[in-house]
């Protein structure tokens, strides 16, 4: 079992803290936190060029778009992209347009309107 400190008199353990790196500093007599390096964040973009985004939903109507009332908006209507391919994602940008073309998919946008 991994061997525990309390931290700074306070009750709470080092390990809980995740401080297991906390070491007495020899010339202050106070801690010395050592954190372990911050790990890379790795983001993840999503394409799916030439593919189908909408295989199954309501594929008898030419465009899906659903409309959502919001009584607190500042814009009377703003659409969200469901297709990405905005270039102002989230917000749509009309981008769905040529995907439907080359796909034949039918994806449309997400519209919230003030009420």
């Amino acid at each position: 079992m991994a061997s525990s400190t309390t931290a700074f008199g306070s009750g709470v353990s080092t390990t809980a803290l995740g401080l297991s790196s906390l070491k007495p500093s020899p010339t202050v007599g106070v801690a010395t936190i050592i954190f372990p390096k911050p790990r890379r964040s790795s983001a993840m973009v999503v394409r799916a060029e030439g593919q189908i985004i909408n295989p199954e939903i309501r594929k008898t109507e030419e465009k899906v778009v659903d409309s959502v009332v919001v009584t607190e908006l500042s814009k009377p209507l703003t659409a969200y992209c469901r297709c990405w391919r905005s270039g102002t994602f989230p917000l749509c940008d009309g981008g769905h347009v040529k995907h439907n073309k080359a796909t034949g998919d039918n994806v449309g946008p997400l519209l919230l309107k003030k009420q």
